[in-house]
């Protein structure tokens, strides 16, 4: 009898936390609002993301239930991932990241290999970056229609200085699309949870406290207007947009 996603994340809980904590490396984690977060039932994530993989491994700490992420499909085959993870050090270390994947090449081998192998099994849900995403949209409605928690980070996953705001990206339309589609199809008012990060950006290595800042629960159904789903989204797309740059800002603030 084959087993549910959820069990399966449960079998690996050990591993991803191991995982995990090598990829914060030195850093620690500081989370406001915690409390915010929906324990169970659909739930939809949204946050900004310039951390790459770090951003995944704060979820996995700190969210207090099993997490569905959409994915590069590129990271389910063993040589496109290996290929990911050069550029990322590339990206953030510039030629001393090339020379650190050479002198670590083994260690990278055995989790690439690993992680690619077994990411399937833990509910992740391949995107083709380069295609459309409609399948995907589908996917995660699928998932959130069984009371799955999918995260939906907003941004290119690295920081780029040249962005006018390179912490906050601008958001997409699919977390709102999906809120809207489940609203009217199946009067579904799933609560999406607004997070930003800070310090997830900082290079592999280097020591810092990642900041989390989670608000309360959003609901399309606040933002809805009557026979006008264009606008019904595009409302709520900018409501979380708006409050996830306050959160961020807060962190700032507080720093």
């Amino acid at each position: 009898m084959s087993r549910t996603f959820e069990e399966e994340l449960k079998s690996f809980e050990k591993v991803i936390l191991r995982i995990s904590n090598l990829a914060l490396f030195p850093k620690k984690i500081s989370v406001r609002g915690a409390e915010n977060f929906v324990r169970e039932g659909p739930n939809i994530i949204v946050g900004n993301h310039v951390g790459s993989y770090k951003d995944v491994a704060v979820l996995f700490k700190t969210i207090p239930r099993p997490i569905f992420f959409t994915a590069n499909k590129m990271i389910f085959s063993k040589e496109d991932f290996s290929f990911l993870v050069r550029k990322h050090l590339y990206r953030s270390m510039k030629n001393f990241g090339l020379m650190v994947h050479f002198l670590l090449n083994p260690f990278f081998t055995l989790i690439v290999r690993y992680i690619s192998s077994n990411i399937a099994k833990v509910g992740y849900i391949p995107v083709d970056l380069y295609e459309g995403r409609a399948a995907a949209v589908r996917k995660c409605q699928e998932y959130l229609k069984v009371g799955r928690a999918i995260v939906l980070l907003q941004g290119r996953g690295h920081f780029d200085d040249a962005d006018p705001n390179p912490y906050v990206a601008r958001f997409r339309h699919g977390p709102a699309a999906m809120a809207y589609n489940l609203y009217k199809e199946d009067r579904l008012d799933v609560p999406v949870t607004p997070l930003a990060f800070f310090g997830t950006h900082l290079p592999f290595g280097v020591p810092a406290t990642i900041q989390v800042n989670v608000g309360q629960p959003m609901f399309i159904s606040r933002y809805w207007v009557e026979n006008d789903s264009r606008q019904t989204v595009e409302n709520f797309r900018q409501a979380l947009e708006k409050t996830v740059n306050r959160l961020f800002l807060e962190l700032l603030r507080d720093r």
